[in-house]
Formats: C-alpha cells, structure tokens, sequence
C-alpha cells in the first residue's frame, strides 16, 4: 500500500517530529517541548543545526554556555512543569556530548524527563578517527556516548535515517511514563544527521500525551488498607511523586478524613503548604524534630512516590518501632517494593484516593494526632529561633534563610547541594506546590544557577530566587549570561562561606582534621578573595555585596519587581548549623587511625550502626 512521504535528511525529521509532540495543560493544548538547548560543534552544526534553524519558529532554540548547564536548565524546566512538559538538548561529540553525563545521571536518579541529542562519529567509519572521537581498542561500535548508557532510561545509537522513527517513538513513551520517566539520550551519528531519507508524513502527525494514571491492583489495595486500619501510630511520607500526580489536594483531603500526619521529603516538601496542622515538616537526616520523633514511633508508614533514600530513612536507623510495616505507594514497582515494603503500584493521586475511600469513617487515635500537632508546634519555636533576624557580623545559613523568607515570601526557592538543602528542608516555609525545588537525589554543585534559570522559563509569572554557596557558584555560574541574554528575571543569594563550608562539617563530625575543604585549610601561597558580584556583574546582573542580614532582606524586598537577574553577596560562617531537628547519617569512619579524634569518632559510629535496620 503506498503512502504519502517527505524527504527529510534525519535531523530534520527528529526536528520536524519534536515540534508537534504535545500536551494539554489547564485545558490548552501546548507543545510539549518548550524548546531546544543547543551549543553547536562539528558533531551537531551541520546536521541538527540546520534542523533546528529551519524549525526555530515551532521549536525555540537556546544558546547554552556550557552542556551540563544547559542540560540542568532543561531537568528544571521538566520538574517545575511537574514532568508535563519537557525540553531537549544537543551538543556535539567528545567533551560536549560527555559534559551532559553528570546531568543525566541527575534526571536519573531524580525521575526527570530530558532528551539529550549528542552528536556522534561517523556512522560509515569512513574518516576515523575524527576530532574527538574516542577510539576502544577491542570494539569497534564503543563511542564516549557508551558512557551514556547506565545514566539513561532508554539509549541508542542511530546509525541509518530510518532508525529515528521507532526510536523517537519509544523516546516519547519513557519521556511520558510515569513509572519509566527519566532521561532519553538518541545518539546521532553526524554522518546520517545529513543524510534523507523518505519519511512517511504520517510520522509528523500531531500527537497528544496525557498522564498516565495507574489503578492499584485489587489485592494490594486490599493489603495496604488493611494494614492502615490496623495502624495505631501511623505516619505518611510524602515524595516528589505528590507532586508529579498533582496529588497535594488529595494527600491533605486524606491525612485531615483519617488525622495522619504527613511528613516531607527533599523531593515531596512543598506537597503540603507549612502551615498545614498536619504538616510535620521535612523528615529524616534533614528532618524536623517533630517529624524525626513521629517517624521513631510509627507502626505503619505510607510511603508515597517516595524512593526511601537514605537521607529520608537515617539511613535506616530513623524507624525503631518493632512492629513497623511499609506501605510503598509508587508508580515503578522497582520503589512500591523497598525494604520488604508492602507494594501499592498506583498513582498517587489515584492511590490515595482509593485508601481514602476504603478508610470512610477510620481515623487514628486523636492521640496520636494530638501529639503530632503538639511536636511541631515544639518544632515551630526552633525554627522561628533559627531563622530570626540579627545583627551577627557573620551570619548562619539558617539566618540568611529567614532574612530570604521575609525579603521575597512567596518565591520559588531553588538550590542543590551543600549546606543550604539541609537547612532549607528543615526551615524554608513552603506555601504552594512547587514552590520548594531542590535537586537532591544526585546533590549536584552547579545545579542551582542553571536550574533557576530553567525554573524562570517554566513560571515566567513566579518570583524565582536561588540560593548558592560559593562552592558551587564557582564550579557553574556561565547560565547567568544566558539568562541575561533571555531576559528572564532571576534573583541569586550567593552565601559566601569561604570554601566548601558543609563537607568541612562533615569531615570534622567523622573526626577528621580541617583539610582541603575551606580555603584556609588547603595548599596555598595566596588566599583567594573572589569579589562575586563584581564577577556576576561582569556577566550582566546586577549585583552587590551586602554587609548585613537586614541589608540583604531591605535589598530583595527593593529588587521584586526589577526585571532581569539580580545576585546579592553575603559572607557567612562555615560551622554554625541548626542544632534542632536531624538525625544520623551513615558515613562510614574509618577502622584504623593515628589520630585520637578518629578513633573516638569510629567508636560512636560502631554504636549508632546498632540502630540501623538490615533488610
């Protein structure tokens, strides 16, 4: 049977098909990529360069400065769409293409959707070895793409024009599953971006994704109902799968019905607003005190879209009731099923509605609720001591996180690794879903400036502000010129601590010596003294250096409303943590030791493995 075709070289053809891929959001029918990230090189220029430009009208192309940045960008904008929608990006072979490998083990760890198109050697092997081609001197078919394999939901390698079409197509089905969803790279040898081949014009027809939201099978329902009627102290931990079922009307329509309290994940905070009664806060190693006591007691947790990491769990040693039982309420099995963890598979928003349903007329002992409410008010006043304003010549992180809170109350507040998530799970006050966003599955330096910026593009409409320490605005600052070149508006908060301020307490807390980690610690002949908003400035912010908490509260709340990027400077103290709240962290200390200080570290670290709880 004949059918209508196109000529299309192959990189038109995935450009042609990304274009009308899409997704209905609030009742309007939109793209489902917001565009393309793109730092061209001989690997990509030609072929996908020209696709792209032939396109740009339908599918926006953004310069990035640097791949893994560019690629950050994108993962934010996928998590602040709450995965609905999505963006590509492309670099050429060798080091551009192994730049985004970072960030694709990111959106791998994080459940994050992201199409990364690197380019790639020459499908013919005519002119081998070409720049930057890595060569493996037993496999002829090996790349530096390979490396792109583990940290990827779906690989492969497109070697004819043709190929594009069912990968393309099974791209999009793990780009849009729930359970599946993380990264998708397509590997483009440069040779076929160019080369044409007739595509039927069936392919280019415009498709439109819906979520998928999957039923709980009726025997695990059963179970997982009737191990919460049986639940005396039971608990739920709220995961970032909350938030990407758009379940935070669900989840407190079900903890208020049954009077469970709900605790945060890095990932889930934000699910709930603060103020919600049964709100107990962030949970575990970063974990409120009303929370981490909760979660000591509890007999059943619904763990819901939630992979019990270990900074969730205290690595393990959090939970001490005997009798304790798991419900694993997860759209991937592979997480529903942790920790011999009764499995729901079921969304979330579906899954918590169903319980609901089967629970018509449970509720806890008001007992147990009533010490809930009593624990976080405890919390409350802690963290209201924490976060207060003062004239400190060097402030804590935690106060730099009050004065950010009353300067800009309603932002969207982003950060990655470090110090700052630990502090923020615990004290920022997180009003609506989304609002909270932090990357702490894979606690990537560098991922907080691009990711504002991919925030911005997401919420236009939404007050973005990051929060960075010096660590990692040294490691990746370059997206502030592209978010200049955008105009997007942005504000940055830079916490100047002198070096890497959080594993510097974390090596002293192991009873390790203050080594190579603050920069008066390490090998050197000059101290640094990095002016940060001279160097932001330079890239087009506008930036300054403030000497106090109350100049930095006065200077976001005069900023709101400017337009562009914004960076304020604040130097603050490297030791000083909020002593309220946390729990144990396995890292391990080592056995052998000159030096008394590890010796008396690995003797406590022996005593608190008593605690954790194997299988």
């Amino acid at each position: 049977m004949s059918q209508n075709t196109i000529r299309l070289t192959m990189a038109q053809a995935v450009a042609r098909f990304l274009s009308v891929q899409k997704t209905v959001i609030d009742g309007e029918t939109v793209p489902i990529f917001g565009g393309v990230w793109a730092i061209f090189g001989h690997g990509n220029v030609a072929g996908v360069g020209e696709a792209l430009h032939g396109i740009k009208d339908a599918l926006p192309t953004y310069r990035g400065q640097n791949e893994q940045s560019m690629a950050h960008a994108a993962i934010a904008y996928a998590k602040a769409n709450f995965r609905r929608r999505f963006m590509a990006c492309t670099s050429s072979i060798g080091p551009g293409a192994l730049n985004m490998v970072t960030a694709a083990a990111l959106a791998h760890v994080n459940r994050i959707p992201v199409l990364l198109l690197p380019g790639d050697v020459f499908a013919n092997r005519l002119p081998d070895p070409v720049l930057q081609q890595v060569e493996d001197f037993g496999d002829g078919t090996v790349s530096a793409n390979d490396c792109f394999r583990p940290v990827s939901r779906y690989f492969d390698r497109i070697t004819r024009p043709e190929q594009i079409m069912p990968a393309l197509r099974r791209a999009m089905q793990v780009l849009t599953d729930p359970a599946e969803c993380g990264p998708v790279t397509l590997s483009l040898c440069q040779d076929v971006q160019a080369e044409a081949y007739d595509y039927p014009e069936s392919f280019f027809a415009e498709k439109v994704w819906s979520p998928r939201r999957i039923m709980p099978d009726a025997d695990e329902f059963a179970t997982a109902a009737a191990a919460l009627k049986l639940a005396k102290k039971p608990v739920i931990i709220a995961g970032g799968g909350v938030l990407y079922s758009q379940a935070s009307e669900s989840l407190a329509a079900f903890a208020e019905a049954h009077g469970i309290p709900v605790m945060e994940t890095q990932a889930g905070k934000s699910a709930l607003p603060h103020d919600h009664d049964l709100n107990m806060g962030s949970v575990g190693v970063t974990g409120t005190s009303a929370s981490n006591a909760l979660a000591e007691e509890a007999d059943v947790v619904l763990a819901v879209g939630t992979r019990l990491q270990d900074f969730t769990t205290g690595s393990w040693a959090l939970f001490k009731n005997e009798d304790l039982k798991i419900i694993g309420l997860n759209v991937q099995v592979f997480d529903a099923m942790k920790h011999n963890a009764l499995p729901m598979v079921a969304d979330a928003r579906v899954g918590l509605e169903a319980l609901d349903a089967a629970l018509l007329g449970w509720q806890v002992d008001s007992a147990w609720t009533s010490k809930a409410l009593r624990e976080k008010e405890d919390w409350l006043g802690a963290a209201d001591a924490a976060l207060a304003a003062s004239n400190v010549e060097l402030p804590s992180d935690a106060q730099v996180i009050g004065a950010v809170q009353r300067g800009r109350d309603k932002a969207t507040l982003v950060c990655a690794a470090g110090g700052l998530p630990g502090e923020l799970h615990k004290l920022w006050r997180a009003d609506a879903p989304g609002s909270y966003h932090l990357e702490y599955g894979f606690s990537t330096m560098g991922y907080e400036i691009a990711a504002g910026l991919g925030v911005a593009l997401a919420k236009p409409d939404t007050d973005t502000v990051v929060m960075v320490g010096d660590g990692s605005y040294l490691m990746m600052n370059s997206e502030i010129v592209s978010a200049v070149m955008l105009g997007v508006k942005l504000t940055i908060v830079v916490l100047d601590n002198s070096g890497y301020g959080c594993i510097n307490r974390l090596q002293m807390a192991t009873g390790g010596a203050n080594f190579n980690n603050l920069f008066r610690d390490t090998r050197h002949q000059t101290m640094p003294n990095v002016d940060f908003a001279a160097h932001a400035a330079s890239m087009g912010a506008n930036a300054k250096n403030v000497a106090s908490l109350a100049e930095l509260e006065t200077a976001l709340k005069e900023s709101k409303d400017r337009a562009g990027v914004s960076v304020f400077v604040i130097d603050t103290d490297p030791l000083i943590t909020t002593d309220e709240g946390g729990h144990w962290w396995d890292v391990a200390v080592p056995e052998v030791s000159t030096r008394p200080q590890v010796n008396a570290a690995r003797d406590a670290y022996v005593k608190a493995l008593k605690a954790q709880r194997a299988g």
